[in-house]
């Protein structure tokens, strides 16, 4: 496709990306299952391996499944370019990878997914990073725990678990203060309901696992670059505008201008971390996205109706949905988020943990998974599972306090899933 920004969102996540296939016509992608590419010569080759020429090397790094995938997920942000991944995890680690030195740290949002808590954490210290947790809704709070250590800031567009809807330009302002990139995950909000990068992020991440896939059958991650930080302003990100040792002295800011930062994902990243996505699980994807629109329209009305049930119901103590008119953030998303609060929140039972763990026990529509976004609809007692590993204290920062419950509402008949919550919750609560 070509002059794609004038194409409206539910043309582009059926095409962009996709071409008809040149050796055959074929209209949808191929799944281009192979480990390696044969070279025209061997100046091709060499052209290839020194960045001089783009094009297929080995699967690891790049694989024409994959590329579409990334291609189709950076249009649909807003972006220049994307990198696709083996999980949400791995892009979280692949984002950082070529911001961070020994010694670096992350100003991060309380309010993030517990494996994402875990992993800034605990797991990062063991590149000799850290991360500093700070409750975003303060900004002079991300500005205090900022020094001149400091390469990223991190949030979540919609949080999980609780639904919390993040103020992206105002957290935008303060990283551009700290000439630092913006990175936030959007994989709760889709970029149907948030283009994060139209509100001033410099860098998006997905878990593709969830609503971009949307079919519970494919594990992914993406990274999409805005093209919009400029990496030598405050010199702060040497692996961008340092010489490569890897490329000869390559320098990746100088040479690839708005594209550094997605080329150093995959020459340096992907080389070098391995975290590569499959192309199968790159073809189901791209399935999914061809109707993300429709789903999410779905996914919305449903949770509103749910929502506004749940926050009536005597059995519930209080509802963390963002779309709800009683939600402190019910403005933040008129403003923000137009189409929707996105269909992940978390409620509160009356009877604490015992009563949570009876509910999600009693559930027949519902599946009791540790995931979200898929067309059906999921529940999980975050304290016991997914937040397991963390503090009271820190699942109360993340809304994942032990009393809480969180849904992730499918695309099924809305007055399906309100009869089996009411079922359940009489079962929990007798």
């Amino acid at each position: 496709m070509t002059d794609t920004p004038s194409y409206g969102f539910d043309t582009l996540q059926i095409h962009a990306g996709a071409r008809p296939d040149p050796a055959t016509g074929a209209r949808q992608v191929p799944i281009y299952q192979t480990t390696a590419y044969v070279f025209r010569d061997a100046e091709h080759a060499a052209a290839l391996f020194n960045l001089q020429e783009v094009g297929y090397i080995y699967s690891r790094l790049t694989n024409p499944t994959v590329s579409a995938l990334a291609e189709r997920i950076a249009t649909l942000e807003g972006g220049v370019g994307g990198v696709c991944c083996s999980s949400g995890h791995s892009a979280q680690i692949m984002a950082l990878f070529p911001l961070m030195q020994p010694g670096d740290n992350i100003v991060v949002s309380t309010r993030l997914y517990g494996g994402t808590v875990t992993q800034f954490s605990q797991t990062i210290k063991r590149f000799g990073w850290s991360a500093r947790f700070v409750d975003f809704d303060d900004l002079d709070a991300i500005r205090a725990a900022a020094d001149d250590n400091t390469r990223a800031i991190f949030m979540e567009s919609i949080a999980n678990p609780g639904g919390y809807v993040g103020d992206i330009p105002a957290v935008a302002a303060v990283a551009n203060d700290l000439q630092v990139p913006l990175i936030v995950d959007n994989t709760s909000a889709t970029p149907w309901l948030c283009r994060p990068i139209e509100q001033g992020a410099h860098i998006v991440v997905h878990s593709t696992t969830k609503y971009l896939s949307g079919n519970g059958t494919s594990v992914g991650g993406a990274i999409v670059d805005s093209g919009n930080f400029d990496w030598t302003a405050a010199g702060k990100h040497r692996s961008m505008i340092e010489p490569e040792p890897a490329y000869h002295g390559l320098k990746f800011h100088e040479t690839f201008g708005p594209m550094a930062y997605t080329f150093h994902g995959i020459a340096v990243g992907l080389r070098d971390l391995g975290m590569a996505m499959a192309p199968m699980n790159a073809f189901q994807t791209m399935l999914g996205i061809e109707t993300l629109s429709l789903r999410m329209q779905r996914h919305v009305e449903n949770a509103i109706r749910i929502a506004e049930w749940l926050e009536q119901d005597p059995r519930v103590e209080k509802v963390t949905y963002a779309g709800l008119p009683s939600s402190p953030y019910a403005d933040r998303v008129k403003r923000l988020y137009p189409r929707g609060a996105g269909a992940l929140f978390t409620f509160a039972v009356k009877g604490g943990y015992e009563a949570c763990v009876k509910l999600v026990d009693a559930v027949e529509i519902f599946s009791h998974v540790a995931n979200l976004g898929d067309t059906r609809s999921l529940i999980i007692h975050s304290a016991s599972t997914t937040h397991r590993q963390l503090t009271t204290e820190q699942q109360v920062a993340a809304g994942a306090a032990p009393n809480m419950v969180r849904l992730s509402i499918g695309i099924e008949d809305a007055d399906d899933l309100i009869r089996d919550l009411d079922q359940a919750l009489d079962r929990a609560t007798a």
